[in-house]
């Protein structure tokens, strides 16, 4: 994948790396997902071996970001940054890897899911191009407990 700087390091995820990733979005992420769980991450890396890049410094993990594309739309989840590392530039290598991988895939545009009392999330986003669309309203079904 890409390097942003000659001591950051992204990757796709592999399922050696998926305990840790679930630690460090215990730590790292804003809210929580029904699919956070090692049976939810596994399926997704097993569906799409690229979707869950990773950032490493000195092999640490300091961020993360699920780049999903279906074939229709390029979806962002979890971009999330150690917050002791974070306004370093990994959120923003993570976000170009990200759209790398949508461009190559033949994606055309970019959505990220982000809540609404995320301040810091939304001025992140925001920084890197990312616009609300208020027109818009999520609407959701869980389909299991």
């Amino acid at each position: 994948m890409t390097n942003m700087t000659a001591e950051l390091r992204i990757r796709p995820a592999g399922p050696a790396d998926l305990d840790a990733v679930l630690a460090f979005w215990k730590t790292a992420a804003e809210g929580t997902s029904i699919s956070d769980d090692r049976d939810g991450v596994e399926r997704l890396v097993a569906r799409d071996p690229e979707a869950l890049l990773l950032a490493e410094r000195d092999r640490v993990l300091v961020g993360t970001v699920i780049a999903g594309f279906d074939g229709w739309r390029c979806h962002l989840y979890r971009l999330a940054v150690d917050p002791e590392r974070r306004r370093q530039g990994i959120g923003s290598a993570l976000l170009a890897a990200a759209e790398e991988r949508f461009v190559r895939l033949g994606g055309r545009r970019g959505d990220a899911m982000v809540l609404v009392r995320n301040e810091t999330g939304q001025h992140a986003w925001r920084a890197a191009g990312y616009q609300p669309e208020e027109h818009w309203r999520r609407w959701v079904k869980p389909l299991a407990d």
